[in-house]
């Protein structure tokens, strides 16, 4: 219904461009999604944040690697979990306050 009132408004003109008029039955649906489709996904929750006595943490507060010197993981893997916007603010702010770490440890 939804399509239906948009293409009474003239909002929508012109011909169909994907998948095409080519594709109708759902087998070709199906089939040209897998064909295009694609997943873009951000890797979280991978180093996870905690006191070295935790045994699932990888990183300390301070995101350095629990028994490595002189590593950090300053990336979104820290995260618990994914956030539902954009990805790249939380990476930016995690190397913001990455950088203010290492500053005040030199």
């Amino acid at each position: 219904a939804l399509f239906a009132e948009a293409s009474k408004s003239g909002l929508f003109t012109g011909d169909e461009l994907e998948p095409g008029a080519s594709v109708g039955t759902d087998e070709e649906i199906e089939e040209w999604i897998r064909k295009v489709a694609a997943d873009d996904f951000h890797i979280v929750g991978g180093a996870n944040m905690g006191p070295a006595s935790n045994p699932m943490a990888v990183v300390s507060n301070e995101l350095k690697v629990h028994g490595v010197e002189n590593l950090r993981v300053v990336d979104n893997s820290i995260m618990p979990k994914l956030i539902s916007g954009n990805a790249a603010q939380p990476a930016m702010l995690i190397a913001l306050k990455a950088a203010k770490m290492i500053k005040d440890d030199n």
